[in-house]
């Protein structure tokens, strides 16, 4: 039996009267409990009936029982029309369509609705054991609630109760009751849960009823104010917002309480299935002159056949069978230098992916699948990560440091000793002044850095190797051939003499992420 108690007596008599369907009217009673939903509304309707019909404090003696019997007599006596005025009003049977659901919880909440849904998420093949639903519903239906609340809820005051508008069961927290169940069993056994990596999004239109909720654009200006990326004003939050400032009295002069019937059921939308990122992170070594971090593009042309951005994620989309990705790393080298030591720490966004994770050693796989993909790069330590672990790989961006090893052209000969007080310099700040070479993508700014040690081996006359250990973010190009005087000191005017780079290797990158793996 439905957990009806004596106070929902009343509030069931108006609103089957007033076009609610069976579960709406469970909704108003404030019925948590999901299995009431779960009857068939035939079954639903038929408990609330029986419920109204009980008489109530029936009394069993005799004289009683004389007294119904005496004043039925005496009804019966009466003038059909006289005896019909004097008959409690009967509810009448269910609305084609729910004046408050407009359907939803009627036509749209069955199994048929089920397998459509399931469908969806069969066709897009998901690999996963839960999903969460999402439900969109038309903006007007919130407006009906709010009038079928308000013809009620006067009644329920008058018998010393309260119906709060938040007690109201939402219609969307409804239909997840009645679909939990029947969307497990299509999916066999997919759990519908409250919270999902995998979001199977269902969405319903009621054109018949777009207007009900204009008037409030006029009583609440506030609340309605045009976007760009909104087609219409008229928001769920908006009309929510909007609702909760309207006086009772100004409400039911504008609009209709209880609400009128509708003609029609809502319509469905096409399911949507978004499932959220993941994150994948590893480190890579670039061997390659000539091969750059993210696709080389000039005025809409490739330059370069590929990058280190694809080369590594073609291998992961595949894996996860992602729809896209977003490629982050700590820094970025030039196409000329490459990456070498323990490597770069990188990390992918994974948009989403059909399958939601990969064990060790199906990652293992991946990494030797890109790995034997090209000679020019190589990728270690690859792993699934946290969302919030993705931001660690960014933290410290100015405090972490990096070495480098160059190797320098000098104008002028030099011998060992002109470079040996190279070794001594420690903590060497310079101030760069936005390179030309980046000028077009970077804000023009001077910013201050740091080399904390330097180191020279001679090569001959003209060329030594140069290394350095530096804050993130120094120019190393520009600090040894000076750009044009915007690095100063350079190391132009340290040897007194124009210099120039030839080859820069990154050596380390000194972030302590993410986690080494054993190989």
């Amino acid at each position: 039996m439905l957990p009806l108690k004596e106070k929902d007596k009343i509030i069931i008599k108006k609103l089957l009267t007033s076009g609610c369907c069976a579960r709406c009217v469970l909704r108003f009673c404030c019925i948590s409990v999901p299995d009431a939903y779960r009857l068939t509304r035939q079954e639903t309707l038929r408990q609330l009936r029986a419920f109204i019909g009980e008489h109530e404090d029936c009394k069993t003696s005799e004289s009683t029982t004389k007294e119904k019997n005496n004043s039925q007599d005496a009804s019966l006596s009466e003038p059909a029309s006289k005896r019909s005025k004097l008959e409690p009003e009967e509810p009448t049977e269910e609305s084609s369509v729910c004046v408050v659901c407009l359907g939803v919880l009627q036509h749209l909440s069955d199994l048929s609705q089920a397998k459509q849904i399931a469908d969806t998420v069969k066709k897009e093949k998901y690999e996963v054991d839960s999903l969460v639903l999402s439900i969109s519903l038309p903006a007007q239906m919130y407006v009906r609630e709010h009038s079928c609340w308000l013809h009620v809820k006067e009644q329920v005051r008058a018998k010393c109760c309260v119906l709060g508008r938040d007690d109201v069961i939402q219609v969307k927290e409804a239909f997840k009751w009645i679909m939990q169940g029947l969307l497990t069993q299509e999916l066999g056994g997919v759990a519908v849960v409250a919270k999902s990596a995998l979001e199977v999004s269902v969405g319903f239109t009621h054109p018949e009823t777009d207007a009900d909720c204009h008037f409030l654009a006029s009583t609440c200006p506030d609340c309605f104010k045009p976007t760009k990326n909104k087609l219409s004003v008229f928001t769920r939050m908006a009309v929510v917002k909007a609702l909760e400032k309207i006086p009772d009295s100004k409400f039911t002069k504008h609009s209709p309480c209880p609400p009128s019937r509708p003609t029609s059921s809502c319509t469905p939308q096409d399911v949507q299935c978004v499932h959220t990122s993941v994150f994948v992170a590893g480190r890579y070594n670039k061997f390659c002159r000539s091969l750059p971090q993210t696709p080389w593009l000039i005025d809409g042309e490739r330059r370069m056949e590929s990058s280190v951005e694809e080369l590594i994620a073609t291998p992961v989309l595949a894996a996860f069978r992602a729809q896209g990705f977003n490629f982050s790393s700590s820094g970025r080298e030039d196409v000329d230098v490459r990456t070498l030591g323990n490597g770069r720490p990188f990390a992918l966004e994974l948009l989403n992916p059909h399958k939601g994770k990969l064990g060790e050693e199906n990652m293992k796989n991946v990494q030797q699948v890109i790995n034997a993909s090209s000679e020019k790069i190589r990728v270690r330590d690859l792993q699934m990560v946290s969302r919030d672990a993705m931001s660690r790989m960014k933290e410290g961006e100015e405090e972490k440091t990096k070495s480098y090893r160059a190797l320098v052209w000098t104008q002028k000969s030099i011998r060992k000793d002109d470079i040996a007080f190279i070794d001594r310099i420690k903590d060497l700040t310079v101030d760069q002044k936005t390179p030309l070479r980046v000028l077009h993508r970077r804000t023009l700014a001077v910013r201050q850095r740091l080399i904390h040690s330097m180191s020279a081996n001679f090569v001959d006359e003209h060329h030594f190797q140069l290394g350095l250990k530096t804050q993130a973010g120094t120019y190393i190009k520009e600090f040894v051939h000076g750009d044009f005087g915007r690095t100063k000191p350079n190391l132009c005017q340290l040897l007194d003499t124009d210099t120039d780079i030839l080859e820069l290797d990154v050596q380390s990158v000194d972030v302590d992420w993410p986690p080494a793996l054993p190989d």
